[in-house]
């Protein structure tokens, strides 16, 4: 918003009248409020008395026949004179993974339409599967419209050819990153403060090495580092896989939520201010209709329920592809001769677990339960 009050003010200036339209969200932040003018901070309210209750998305314009520029010819910088990329080329293996623009935007949209919006509230945490829309960088970088999303499924919601209650969870979602910016907009210093403020206090522990294990998908939980190799590989990541690393990092390993915030916001492709902030504060507790502090995923759990036959973790962990799927995400329990039968070497071709699952999870409910009493 400041930054559009800054151009306005320089083009008028030089006497061009410029006007300025919300094209990024479906609701202005300002305009969703409680009966009392104060903001949200429980998400089923905000969407459904908020927003749902509220003037209705826009439906959006056609595409222009023909758009008129202004040439400024006392500029002659070109594109390549603004070295916008990196000589390296560390993306060369994300690249393959997406169509950058808004024609591979209005694809994405289209294919998950035709294919992945069918099932979709079941389907969307299981990683191997093509249940998710994969729209979140696209929105980020204004290649497509919220609008232009909210239009199509109100098409196909309209049609009745789907279940509304696939229909229903992806607009929920979609209403999801409309209370992130309610929430960055209310509160601009969600990025770093704790939104609950008993949090301060919070003995959070400092470990380089564990925090370095986990960024380079080397804690010896195979679900947790075929996450973090795929934000690694592809600058993605599975939402329930999401969940599933970030509870590794701040309750399994203690480390702050800062440290997950800012290596998400380097390494992904969607990296976005208010749901990168929203989302880590929720993970940790500390945010705004938070998981409570008792919501610890269990790593082993949550692969044997939601990659059930291993593709997900297989495809990036390789090294224990030949392990059956009993012991895939619990290696350390198989027998030392199906360990050797799958070449797996577990302190050499494959970590050991860096913590204790039970005694991590133990020390996190105490550490936690501390703040609930008030202690510090």
């Amino acid at each position: 918003m400041a930054q559009d009050t800054d151009t306005k003010a320089k083009l008028l200036k030089r006497g061009i009248n410029c006007k300025s339209f919300n094209g990024s969200l479906l609701w202005e932040p300002m305009d969703v409020l409680k009966s009392d003018g104060t903001p949200y901070k429980v998400f089923t309210p905000f969407y459904r008395n908020g927003c749902l209750k509220a003037r209705l998305p826009r439906h959006p314009l056609e595409k222009p026949a023909n758009v008129d520029l202004i040439k400024d010819n006392n500029n002659t910088t070109e594109l390549k004179d603004l070295n916008l990329l990196d000589p390296i080329k560390w993306y060369s293996s994300m690249e393959p993974h997406w169509t950058i623009g808004e024609e591979g935007a209005q694809a994405r949209l289209k294919t998950f339409l035709d294919s992945g919006l069918q099932n979709y509230k079941e389907g969307r945490d299981f990683p191997a599967k093509n249940h998710v829309s994969r729209l979140s960088p696209h929105l980020h970088f204004g290649e497509i419209s919220p609008h232009q999303v909210w239009s199509a499924i109100q098409a196909i919601k309209i049609d009745g050819t789907l279940s509304l209650t696939d229909i229903d969870h992806f607009m929920r979602e979609l209403g999801w990153r409309e209370f992130s910016y309610s929430l960055l907009y209310h509160f601009p210093d969600l990025p770093r403060q704790n939104f609950q403020k008993k949090f301060d206090a919070f003995s959070w522990q400092t470990n380089s090495q564990l925090l370095k294990a986990w960024q380079r998908g080397k804690t010896g939980y195979p679900i947790v580092d075929a996450g973090m190799r795929e934000l690694w590989q592809t600058g993605y990541m599975h939402n329930r896989v999401r969940m599933i690393t970030g509870s590794f990092l701040v309750k399994n390993l203690l480390l702050h939520w800062h440290h997950g915030e800012d290596w998400f916001w380097d390494c992904l492709v969607d990296a976005d201010l208010a749901s990168n902030s929203a989302s880590w504060q929720w993970i940790a507790g500390s945010g705004a209709d938070a998981a409570p502090y008792f919501r610890i995923f269990n790593p082993v759990t949550q692969g044997e329920k939601f990659d059930p036959e291993g593709m997900y973790t297989r495809k990036f962990v390789p090294e224990l592809a030949q392990l059956p799927d009993r012991y895939l995400f619990k290696p350390w329990e198989a027998p030392e001769s199906i360990l050797k039968t799958a070449g797996v070497v577990l302190g050499e071709t494959y970590p050991k677990p860096i913590v204790d699952l039970k005694k991590s999870r133990k020390r996190a409910l105490e550490a936690f339960s501390l703040l609930s009493r008030g202690a510090s």
